[in-house]
Order: structure tokens, then C-alpha cells, then sequence
């Protein structure tokens, strides 16, 4: 016999879900069949607060790795780290979006960010970017609780027009993923309401610990969040804003965001199927998916990092003078600048470079570009840094695939 099947045999199993049925009730206009059913099986995640979690050698492995790596670019960031961290926080939180299928221009998100009506899913993105901060925030403090996670509900869904009235609170009735109208035909039927209460509080015993490593940890609670699906919408970025709280919480992070749902959306149907293999006791897949996106994600943040660098860089040679002030520096901060920031950053100008000069500079130069056309409140954009985030992206897609 083998050492590595020595150790399978000695590791502690993950437990499978178990099920509860209970009774089921359609109202409003649905189907016939869906009509007739009158019970639904739910699923009954395990109570994970003490469980062991000894992960394969080569698992622990790829987590500890991960976890080093991001610790390292977090330090040799630096100082850039700081003015970094909302870039990548904006970049995340887009991607983790997509993940549900939320699509939006680059004007639109603009729009959004400055109060303009644009569509549902830009809006639903700036939103996902304040719940991933707020979530990220708390955990600084030194644990994860169920206040900061309500809250940063709160931020998420209060402008939506179905969950907007009952945000910020664990569900009270049943949902499911798939099916339509009902739970008959649904991929996954999480937990009855009644105990996502319970549910819940362990999971938060289980982000108290640090016997565990930390990217495992993340990837842990993660899954387990999603198994409990303790809000009516939502649950995805939120969850997926979890792993990011973690990190921040065991300190391998001090204030940089790396977009790992850039990495879980580059192959969707990998990271669902690790998801569904979680509930069925496989936990060392989502470990292993998600100790990978970090991985990735680093490599390609540090990259970005230099090629903003670059940016700045094109910009001052091209146009000397023009872009040497405080509003520039806010455009490698983040790419979409409001009329509010340029006051800010231009408050210490002398009278001569006014902030409307300031931006018709920038624009007259092909730094900025407007995405509105009202008088006040006005929006604009840095393509240039815009189009290094969409390579960004299209990195990690790339380098998941290979």
C-alpha cells in the first residue's frame, strides 16, 4: 500500500448532504403538474463548525501555494496597493456579476455609478462592488459576521424591484435553483427556512477558526454558503464576496482584491460542478478550484499592475503636462470618474487649472471620454485603463482554459 492511500484512509471523510421532505404548496398561475406536487425535498447541508479538514498532499499543496502568493503581491505592492484595491474590487465584483448572468456595457456601468438610470445589470454591478467592499471591510476587524454579511446585502440588492423589500435578512421562504415555477424539476432545493437560522450560525463558528488553512477555509465556506442559499437573491455574490472576507480576515490580504470570480466564471460549469460535487461530500474539488483562481488571479493582477504602469506612462510622453495632476492618478485608481472626484482631486490646483479645464484637457488629449450628456453630475471614462481591464480578464480566461 501507498503513503498517499495510507493517507485517504486516515482522513476524516466530508459528509454528504442529507435531505428533509416537507410539504409544498404552488400559488399563482403555474403548470398542471406543477400544480399536483405537494412535497419538496430539501437538502440538509452538514453542520461544519468543528469538522476536520486534512486536504491530499497535492491539494494542500496548490492552497498553501496560493495563499503564500498572494500574501507576497499583497507586500510588494506596496504603497500601490491602497489606490489598487478599488480597480480590482470594481473588477471582481463585475466579473462575479457576469457569473449570473448580469451583462452591461462600459457606458452603462458609468451611468450607474453616477445615479443615471442604465440597465438592470449595470446597476446590479455597482452595487455588487459596495456589498464586496463593505464585506471585505468588516473582516478587516478580525472576524466575519452576520451583521457585516446582512449588510452588505443591504448594499446589493435595496434597489431591486422584486428583493428589494426583504434585503438584508435571511429568508423566510423556500427557494430553488432551476426548475421554473417550482421546485419540481429544480437542479438544487436548499434548506427549509426555518433552519437557515442555525444553518448559518454555524457556518459563522466555522469562519472563526484558524486551524484551517485559509484559502481552504474560503473555499470551504464558500461552497457551504452556497449549499445553504440563506437569501431569496443574491446568494452568488455574496458568497462569492465570502472568499475575499476570508483572506482579509486571516491576513493574506491587507487591503488588494483579486478577482477570482474572474477565474470561476472563465470555465462556469467546472466551478457549478465542484458546487454540486461539494454537496455530495467531495470537498477537495472547490478547494482545489478555488486555491487555483488565486493562483491565476495573482499572476495576472501583477502583470496588470505594470501595464497601468505603462499607461501613465504613454500618457505623460504623449501629452506632457496635460495629465501631470491629481485626477490622473484617480483614473489609474478607477477608470470611471465622476464630476464629485474631479472637484476632489482638483481642490489644490491652482485658480488657473480649474476642474472644468482639468477635464477638458483630459478630453481634448483622448485620456477621458464622456458617457453623459446632462450638465451636472457628469460621468467620463479612461478607455486606456478600461481596455487593460477587459485584457485583464481575458487573461485569466485564457490561462484557466490552458
Amino acid at each position: 500500500m501507498t503513503g498517499s492511500t495510507d493517507t485517504e484512509t486516515t482522513r476524516t471523510p466530508w459528509p454528504a448532504h442529507g435531505s428533509v421532505v416537507r410539504p409544498w404548496r404552488n400559488t399563482g398561475r403555474v403548470p398542471r403538474a406543477d400544480r399536483a406536487t405537494t412535497t419538496v425535498r430539501c437538502a440538509l447541508p452538514p453542520t461544519i463548525a468543528d469538522l476536520p479538514y486534512d486536504a491530499p498532499p497535492d491539494v494542500a499543496d496548490l492552497a498553501a501555494r496560493a495563499g503564500d502568493r498572494l500574501v507576497d503581491l499583497d507586500r510588494r505592492l506596496g504603497d500601490r496597493t491602497t489606490p489598487f484595491a478599488l480597480l480590482l474590487a470594481r473588477t471582481e465584483a463585475v466579473s462575479s456579476s457576469r457569473i449570473e448572468q448580469e451583462h452591461a456595457t462600459l457606458e452603462d456601468y458609468a451611468r450607474a455609478v453616477v445615479g443615471i438610470r442604465a440597465n438592470g445589470s449595470a446597476t446590479a454591478m455597482v452595487a455588487a462592488t459596495g456589498a464586496l467592499r463593505r464585506m471585505i471591510d468588516a473582516a478587516g476587524s478580525g472576524t466575519v459576521t452576520a451583521p457585516s454579511m446582512l449588510a452588505a446585502h443591504r448594499v446589493l440588492m435595496r434597489d431591486d424591484p422584486v428583493d428589494g423589500p426583504v434585503t438584508g435578512r435571511w429568508r423566510t421562504v423556500q427557494n430553488w435553483i432551476g426548475g421554473g415555477c417550482s421546485p419540481r424539476d429544480a437542479v438544487y432545493v436548499p434548506p427549509p427556512a426555518d433552519a437557515v437560522p442555525a444553518l448559518m450560525a454555524d457556518l459563522f463558528a466555522f469562519l472563526d477558526r484558524d486551524d484551517l488553512d485559509p484559502v481552504a477555509q474560503a473555499a470551504i465556506a464558500h461552497a457551504q454558503f452556497e449549499s445553504v442559499h440563506p437569501f431569496t437573491d443574491g446568494n452568488g455574490r455574496i458568497g462569492r464576496a465570502l472568499v475575499h472576507a476570508v483572506l482579509r480576515r486571516r491576513g493574506l490580504t491587507t487591503t488588494l482584491v483579486v478577482p477570482v470570480a474572474a477565474a470561476l466564471v472563465a470555465d462556469r460549469d467546472d466551478y457549478f460542478g465542484c458546487l454540486v460535487r461539494y454537496r455530495h461530500g467531495q470537498v477537495d474539488d472547490v478547494v482545489a478550484r478555488v486555491a487555483s483562481a488565486v493562483g491565476v488571479v495573482c499572476d495576472e493582477v501583477e502583470f496588470a499592475a505594470l501595464r497601468l504602469d505603462e499607461v501613465a506612462a504613454d500618457w505623460q510622453a504623449l501629452h506632457p503636462g496635460v495629465v501631470d495632476h491629481e485626477v490622473v492618478r484617480a483614473l489609474l485608481t478607477d477608470p470611471v470618474l465622476t464630476e464629485a472626484e474631479v472637484d476632489a482631486a482638483a481642490a489644490g490646483l491652482p485658480h488657473r487649472h480649474r476642474r472644468l479645464d482639468v477635464v477638458d484637457d483630459l478630453v481634448g488629449a483622448g485620456v477621458l471620454r464622456p458617457v453623459t450628456q446632462r450638465r451636472r453630475d457628469r460621468a467620463w471614462v479612461a478607455e486606456d485603463v478600461l481596455d487593460e481591464l477587459d485584457a485583464l480578464t481575458e487573461r485569466i480566461r485564457a490561462a484557466v482554459a490552458a
